[in-house]
Formats: structure tokens, C-alpha cells, sequence
């Protein structure tokens, strides 16, 4: 019962963060230095969390056969390769490389 409350908590909580800035803001423009920082963030983002699920495992700096995928996406995504490739190529790799042994 606990957690359903604690999960009911965070999402009013959520909910009223993601309310608050509209509702502060009132229709106003932002000043053009927050909209090209916004507009850029999300990508910054993701690429880190990209690479530090890739590249760590318990606080430690690994490379093992997720760095083979995460190449091998790079390569399909420098061929313009649709997404659903780069994802199949990507986990292709991954499972051959763990095949062979890079754990």
C-alpha cells in the first residue's frame, strides 16, 4: 500500500512541475538564450545516458561487448540507416561480440 502511495505522490508531483512553467510563463515567449539552450538539451541528454549505460557497470568504466553495439550503430547511423536497422544492427552486433566471448 505504501508504494501505491509513494507512486500516486510522484505523479501529482510530476504533474505539477510540468503545470508550473506554462502556467508561470502565460503565453510569454522565452528570451532566446533558454529556447536555444532548451532546444539542445535533450539531446546532450540522451548521448549521456547512452554512454554511461554503455560504458559502466557498478560505478566501474567497462568496455565489453555493449561498446561493440553502440559502434556498430554509429556505423549504420553514418549510412543513414533507418532506425529500426541501426537498433538491429546495434543488437546483432552486440549478441556476436558476446558470442565470441567479450562477455
Amino acid at each position: 500500500m505504501t508504494a501505491t502511495w509513494v507512486l500516486l505522490g510522484l505523479a501529482a508531483g510530476t504533474y505539477a512541475l510540468k503545470a508550473a512553467v506554462p502556467l508561470a510563463l502565460g503565453g510569454r515567449e522565452l528570451p532566446a538564450p533558454v529556447t536555444r539552450v532548451a532546444d539542445l538539451l535533450p539531446a546532450a541528454l540522451l548521448a549521456a545516458l547512452v554512454l554511461v549505460s554503455t560504458f559502466t557497470d557498478d560505478g566501474r568504466l567497462v568496455i565489453d561487448a555493449r561498446a561493440v553495439g553502440l559502434v556498430a550503430a554509429a556505423a549504420a547511423l553514418a549510412r543513414r540507416a533507418p532506425f529500426v536497422v541501426v537498433v538491429v544492427v546495434a543488437a546483432a552486433a552486440t549478441a556476436l561480440a558476446r558470442a565470441a566471448g567479450a562477455a
